[in-house]
């Protein structure tokens, strides 16, 4: 998922939506760069003594960069099918445990933690319920991180959206969701607060925001897998969706070489509990 928009999704949805695809999604979809969790540790000042709730863990791609710091990692997710690929992926490390739960479902037995990290999944959360717990979870002067990606675009590159808006019109007329990444300039301004999430008031101080430049290269039926992954296509009755993937990768394959980037500005937003 990418920094999204506001919406108001059941919280259910995040199981029943990835949970389809849960190694698809583990594949094809962008992980987190280096250079985000070493701030992640210098703003909060993280280390092996310090406990971890990352909410909405997904098969783990965040998980795994949290687990090498040492952190002790507790991690939920509703998905069924998706935790039990995360635990496989991080079977290794002997500091993390996944919880299969929604957050706000989730029995947090009187636990209390350093830092909460949601790396693209907080959307997903109600923030009627969220914020509040986030701040109750949390130890005094503990971190709240939230973790995403923005697609955006460059000036003069080709890009799949412009190169496909026919197709998707013609498969899905009038869906509000197509539309052309916004530049990458313009994006790094938008640098304050937690970004198109509900802002959580006083709960929490001012954010510290840090942009990280990632890109991922697909062919043809690398990008149509990769758009099976989000949940604007898993959405679409399959009976559209297919048909208009197929036909997305074709057009990459005919007008742009087989070869079709997505670029994004990785985010971290960082926190700390108001007293």
């Amino acid at each position: 998922m990418t920094d999204a928009p506001k919406m108001r999704p059941n919280p259910h949805d995040l199981g029943r939506v990835f949970n389809e695809v849960p190694e698809l999604y583990d594949r094809v979809r962008p992980g987190y760069p280096d250079e985000l969790f070493a701030d992640l540790v210098a703003v909060t000042g993280a280390d092996d003594s310090s406990s971890v709730l990352e909410v909405g863990c997904g098969t783990g791609q965040a998980t795994r960069s949290l687990a090498a710091l040492g952190c002790s990692v507790t991690a939920i997710e509703p998905g069924a099918d998706m935790a039990a690929l995360a635990r496989q992926r991080i079977a290794s490390f002997r500091n993390v445990e996944v919880e299969t739960s929604t957050f706000e479902e989730w029995d947090d037995r009187g636990r209390r933690f350093d830092a909460l990290v949601a790396a693209s999944s907080w959307h997903w959360v109600d923030p009627s319920i969220g914020w509040q717990r986030a701040h109750d979870v949390l130890h005094p002067g503990g971190w709240m991180a939230l973790l995403g990606h923005v697609v955006v675009r460059r000036p003069g590159e080709p890009e799949v959206y412009a190169e496909t808006a026919d197709l998707h019109e013609q498969f899905c007329p009038g869906n509000p969701g197509w539309g052309h990444p916004p530049l990458e300039d313009d994006v790094r301004t938008t640098d304050e607060g937690w970004g198109l999430v509900d802002d959580p008031g006083g709960l929490f101080g001012p954010t510290i925001v840090r942009w990280y430049p990632t890109v991922q290269w697909f062919n043809g039926d690398g990008f149509a897998d990769h758009l099976r992954s989000l949940s604007l296509y898993r959405r679409l009755d399959r009976d559209v969706r297919e048909p208009l993937l197929d036909a997305v990768a074709e057009r990459i394959r005919t007008r742009m070489g087989d070869r079709a980037s997505r670029r994004y500005l990785s985010v971290l937003r960082v926190g700390q509990r108001a007293e």
